[in-house]
């Protein structure tokens, strides 16, 4: 069922790439949902261009979709981005 406000869970991601948070460079590719292999905060640019960041994200993962991984704002680290 598909409504205003249901989000449906992405199955499977079909590509995966390292992340390494700049304060500068976007993703060469956005991508999906970020992997988490240990919890801290996250400052990211949406893929809608919003800044935001999540004070503390638990480790796993975390879907949303991205453009940016910023080195200042950002103390979770293992970041993998799913696609």
């Amino acid at each position: 069922m598909s409504g205003i406000g249901v989000k449906v869970k992405k199955e499977n991601y079909t590509g995966a790439v390292e992340i390494t948070p700049s304060n500068t460079v976007d993703l060469v590719d956005p991508v999906s949902a970020l992997h988490i292999s240990v919890a801290g905060a996250l400052k990211v640019d949406m893929v809608s261009g919003d800044t935001v960041t999540f004070a503390t994200v638990p480790a796993g993962t975390f879907e949303i979709a991205v453009k940016r991984v910023y080195a200042t704002g950002t103390a979770a680290t293992g970041i993998v981005g799913l696609k």
